[in-house]
């Protein structure tokens, strides 16, 4: 079995490696074109995919026309990230941009890196237990803080903050940003609305969490609850879903995150009340960078450091930006991030478009 997973990620290596022509940095700061291999953790959360593999590769190649990038998607399957690590520290990658399945369990996966000198990233979630170059995320109690004001304001105005309660849809428990988020948003929410259920949902995963929300509805009654924090744009999905299959008319206020196309046009119709939007190309190609420049021996100064448990850890961290409907047109309209044309399809969402002026 471990043969077979072997030769797969290889031939998947090969076939996704980009850049052409000069040195593949056989050695680590081999030269100008070194190999760069990234791992991103599953596909359920849009992100991935759509986003971070297709910016950071493009980053990649504008600064080093020469270099290759070996990528691979774990599905969510820690094991399968072990081997797909493992098969590219083998082929001979010089840095690893890591976003773990599991980031309290991949320190042996560093420390296999460290043995071969190859630097490693912690991507999106920081790697705990052991010590590496550099952690690139954002500010993710922020987040948290952002979704629990948001909530909270959209129930202070509605009048609903005391006289219900809410329901809290946390990410998965494998990922270390899940805590981040739950802590930030209980230090908003803590002592202001009563949690009537509290779920950590595994993966990430859309259904789920509409199992979770289910489960919620039939324990505390469909009208005693008056708001769901819902840690990223899926699992708000998910929720919506049970929540219509339950018959509510109208959809108490919900938060997201992640700012996915289909979530952007829930807020503008007004089943979802808000996203927080990452700006994942500034993410993605300050990874880039950093993964070029240490591909070359190189190793630029962060501008802090965060402590993973083991180490200080040299880190970027970006800010999230809120973002209700009346925000869309000016950030992630303005950015680029989806044009009008996208998201604005037809029928109730082209409607919402126009009351917004997003054209």
């Amino acid at each position: 079995m471990r043969a077979r997973w072997f030769v797969a990620v290889m031939t998947v290596a090969a076939t996704l490696a980009s850049g052409c022509g000069g040195s593949t940095g056989d050695q680590q700061g081999g030269g100008d074109a070194p190999t760069i291999a990234l791992f991103l953790p599953e596909s359920k959360t849009t992100r991935y995919e759509a986003f971070d593999r297709p910016l950071f590769e493009a980053k990649v190649k504008a600064l080093c026309a020469g270099c290759k990038v070996l990528y691979a998607n774990a599905d969510q399957d820690a094991a399968k990230q072990q081997q797909q690590v493992e098969a590219a520290l083998a082929q001979g990658a010089d840095v690893l941009v890591l976003d773990a399945v599991d980031a309290s369990a991949v320190a042996s996966l560093v420390n296999q890196a460290k043995q071969k000198k190859v630097p490693v990233i912690a991507y999106d979630r920081l790697i705990s237990g052991i010590s590496y170059e550099y952690y690139v995320s954002f500010d993710n109690v922020r987040v948290g803080e952002m979704q629990g004001q948001a909530l909270l304001d959209a129930l202070n105005k509605a009048g609903t903050a005391a006289s219900g309660q809410i329901v809290m849809l946390n990410g998965a428990p494998t990922d270390p940003s899940s805590a981040d988020y739950k802590n930030g948003a209980h230090k908003v929410l803590d002592g202001k609305v009563k949690i009537g259920r509290e779920y950590d949902t595994p993966d990430w995963s859309p259904d789920k969490a509409q199992q979770e929300m289910e489960q919620a509805i039939t324990a505390l009654g469909r009208d005693n609850i008056v708001g769901v924090l819902s840690a990223n744009d899926g699992m708000a999905g998910g929720a919506i879903a049970a929540m219509k299959r339950a018959g509510y008319t109208a959809l108490p206020p919900i938060t997201g995150q992640d700012a996915e196309l289909a979530a952007v046009q829930r807020i503008l119709t007004g089943e979802q009340y808000m996203t927080i939007y990452l700006d994942i190309r500034t993410e993605a190609e300050q990874s880039a960078e950093l993964a070029v420049a240490l591909g070359r021996g190189e190793k630029p100064s962060a501008p802090t450091k965060v402590n993973n448990g083991t180490a200080d850890i040299p880190t970027f961290l970006l800010s999230p930006t809120a973002v209700t409907a009346d925000k869309i047109k000016d950030t992630i309209v303005k950015d680029g991030f989806y044009k009008a044309a996208d998201i604005c399809t037809a029928g109730p969402v082209a409607q919402a478009c126009a009351k917004v002026g997003i054209q």
